[in-house]
């Protein structure tokens, strides 16, 4: 499976999928599907409920309805992270090639190429570009250093692998709560990618990470993932005594 590196907000580098062709369509098919929708409404309602009003109030009304269009995907993906309602379903999402958020520009320019990948190649030539290309870039993400990954779900905190905490548990560390929820489901993302990959550079880096952050030194004795199982364990009872 092709992957490309991403560097998370602690500085860890942590690899994502790419997204296949069948993602990128089916993401694409959900979001045309969305607007042939709102467009059939605004067709009955045209029909049915504005043909007496004034020709300038339709005209707006469809105006504003081809600049949604025109202008959804730019929007969407400047203005929701990478992502429209169909990469958000199909979990998705545009980044840079070096691992970053694109930036407004990088967005536009995928965008204005919208036009040589889609109408200007009868629909064909973004996805011949894709299933060719080692990145699976169609046009626009070739020129704008773009392309699309499978986002990692967000962890649902209740069900992190070191939960619950018993009862009379005492934490190792106590400054735990200066972390964050991302923090912590950052480190345990970085766990459950150890056990898959067995990349022990992530838990060295991401362990070094926290032990700096927190201002603390790791006991001896104690190994690098078996220290960032115990700050989860410690961070979660701490939390829950404070919720």
């Amino acid at each position: 499976m092709e992957t490309i590196q991403v560097n998370t907000s602690q500085h860890v580098a942590i690899d994502y999928p790419m997204a296949g062709l069948g993602e990128r369509v089916a993401a694409r098919l959900i979001d045309l599907g969305a607007f042939i929708v709102v467009g059939g409404l605004l067709m009955l309602l045209t029909i049915l409920g504005l043909a007496n009003q004034s020709e300038i109030l339709l005209i707006s009304i469809w105006v504003i309805f081809g600049a949604c269009y025109v202008f959804y995907n730019l929007i969407s993906e400047i203005f929701m992270n990478g992502q429209s309602i169909g990469k958000k379903l199909l979990k998705i999402k545009v980044i840079s090639l070096n691992g970053g958020q694109p930036s407004i520009g990088q967005y536009f320019i995928r965008w204005v190429f919208r036009l040589v990948d889609f109408p200007l190649t009868a629909q064909v030539g973004g996805l011949i570009c894709i299933a060719a290309t080692e990145k699976k870039q169609r046009i626009g993400d070739v020129v704008a250093g773009t392309t699309l990954i499978k986002t990692v779900p967000r962890t649902d905190f209740n069900h992190i692998a070191f939960h619950p905490v018993e009862e009379e548990y005492t934490p190792i560390f106590s400054y735990v709560d200066q972390l964050t929820d991302r923090d912590a489901e950052l480190i345990h993302e970085v766990i459950s990618t150890f056990h898959k990959t067995n990349n022990a550079d992530l838990i060295y880096t991401m362990s070094e990470r926290i032990s700096t952050h927190l201002a603390i030194t790791i006991p001896d004795g104690m190994n690098e993932l078996d220290f960032l199982k115990t700050v989860i364990k410690d961070y979660r009872y701490i939390t829950s005594r404070t919720d």
